[in-house]
């Protein structure tokens, strides 16, 4: 096979980076190991995520958006990363709208830039059902409960659980500093009661319009920061009433602010977008 050489930008939104690749003006086809080697941060880019910037297949949306983590694997969703897959595509000059509806593989996402640099992502509407997140359960009842009793190493721990386009569990913490990410990460992510493996975030409640998150992703393990995860956490925290409906979430990264107005209503996530370089890379 003769060598690719790939051209690319590297953007970050808070601190949750990514490798965007314009695969309309390229013609491109990774396999699971390329893409494990441009995400490595001593050998490669080094990445969070790898983004691919695609035509639709869909002639409701304007762009195909696919997110692949640093393991390989493709995933659904990405709040930082779709921040900043409408800024590349604005800066490129492949849009010059600032509402721009993409297609994703969890679903239709609008993208809005907005006049102050930021950019607000509806991430569509926040799923509870098991089966759909998908996590398994014995918990019998017409409606989720809004947490579940999760064992891990023999332990017992309360989570709440949803779907963002892509899964989470969600932990309450007393301190993120003291929340044992390095441990219970891993451990939950690859739970047997989550098939799909899951992206785990660890919230402190600051007060109802403020928190603080960390966030374990799966197939990256930690990450300065996570939309989808910021999403999910205030889901939780709304849906437990304890949160009201505007929240800014604190990140190791930064700040994004989270608006949602309850059940089957979407979830809306605003938040900047950065340009770090453009480069190439031969494979």
């Amino acid at each position: 096979m003769a060598p690719m050489n790939i051209r690319f930008t590297k953007m970050h939104g808070i601190g949750n980076d990514f490798v965007v690749i314009n695969a309309i003006e390229q013609n491109i086809s990774l396999t699971t190991d390329q893409i494990s080697k441009i995400a490595d941060r001593h050998f490669g880019v080094g990445c969070d995520q790898l983004l691919l910037v695609e035509k639709p297949t869909s002639a409701e949306a304007d762009f195909r958006y696919r997110i692949f983590n640093a393991d390989g694997g493709e995933v659904g969703q990405c709040g930082n990363g779709a921040r900043c897959f409408a800024k590349f595509v604005f800066d490129s000059g492949l849009t010059d709208r600032k509402n721009i509806p993409v297609e994703t593989a969890s679903g239709l996402i609008f993208l809005q830039l907005e006049d102050n640099d930021q950019v607000t992502v509806n991430m569509g509407v926040p799923n509870f059902e098991p089966p759909e997140i998908p996590f398994i359960t014995s918990e019998a009842s017409e409606k989720p409960p809004e947490y579940y009793r999760l064992i891990v190493n023999h332990n017992k721990y309360a989570i709440g659980a949803v779907s963002i386009g892509n899964p989470h569990a969600v932990l309450l913490v007393e301190s993120i500093e003291e929340a044992k990410v390095a441990k219970l990460g891993p451990a939950i992510e690859s739970h047997e009661q989550f098939p799909e493996r899951v992206n785990v975030g660890f919230m402190e409640i600051v007060n109802r319009t403020h928190i603080r998150l960390r966030v374990y992703e799966r197939g990256s393990a930690e990450t300065l920061a996570c939309g989808s995860g910021a999403c999910a956490a205030v889901a939780v925290g709304i849906r437990n009433r304890l949160l009201d409906d505007t929240v800014e979430v604190e990140l190791r990264g930064g700040m994004v602010r989270v608006q949602w107005s309850g059940e089957g209503q979407p979830i809306n996530l605003t938040g900047p977008a950065e340009t770090v370089y453009e480069g190439q890379i031969k494979l």
